[in-house]
């Protein structure tokens, strides 16, 4: 059964990963979304992930959904944190089971490149200077010409929580 959370607990991995795969399964794939300690060469000291609860729960839900029906497996799992992260820890975990490899990779990529279009979700970096700043989104390597960025995002006219006036 595929199953989808929006959270402000930490995520564990392994817990994640207990939730997928039946014996008949021959792949797990694991995807880890992480807070990373420098972008564009400015050290980071934490990340706040800022978003819309109850409509980044319907939407993540529509993404397991889809990804489900079109890697042909109901053994999805992904999990999003809202809140104050530090450097290192688990913003997003998704994990698929298949019998193959291709098929859970391929349905743990969509629901990522989905999530980061179209999820209700906006990250402001704490950089070790004192400052932060909102994110813009990032288009993925193969999608550049598309859609970009978390085009869901601005398409929809959703800007970041406090993003107005800055």
């Amino acid at each position: 059964m595929t199953c989808s959370h929006i959270t402000t607990d930490p995520i564990d991995p392994s817990t994640v990963v207990k939730r997928v795969g039946v014996p008949e399964d021959g792949a797990v794939a694991l995807f880890l979304g992480t807070v990373r300690n420098c972008n564009e060469g400015r050290p980071v000291g934490g990340m706040e992930y800022e978003g819309y609860a109850e409509m980044a729960r319907e939407q993540l839900a529509a993404i397991v959904a889809e990804a489900s029906t079109r890697a042909g497996t109901d053994r999805i799992v992904a999990v999003h944190r809202l809140g104050e992260l530090a450097v290192g820890e688990v913003s997003v975990a998704i994990a698929v089971s298949t019998p193959h490899r291709a098929e859970a990779f391929d349905a743990a990529r969509y629901v990522i490149e989905e999530i980061k279009k179209r999820l209700p979700v906006w990250k402001r970096e704490r950089y070790l200077d004192g400052e932060a700043e909102w994110l813009e989104g990032q288009a993925p390597v193969a999608a550049v010409g598309g859609a970009a960025g978390r085009g869901g995002n601005a398409d929809a006219g959703l800007v970041p929580p406090g993003a107005l006036g800055r």
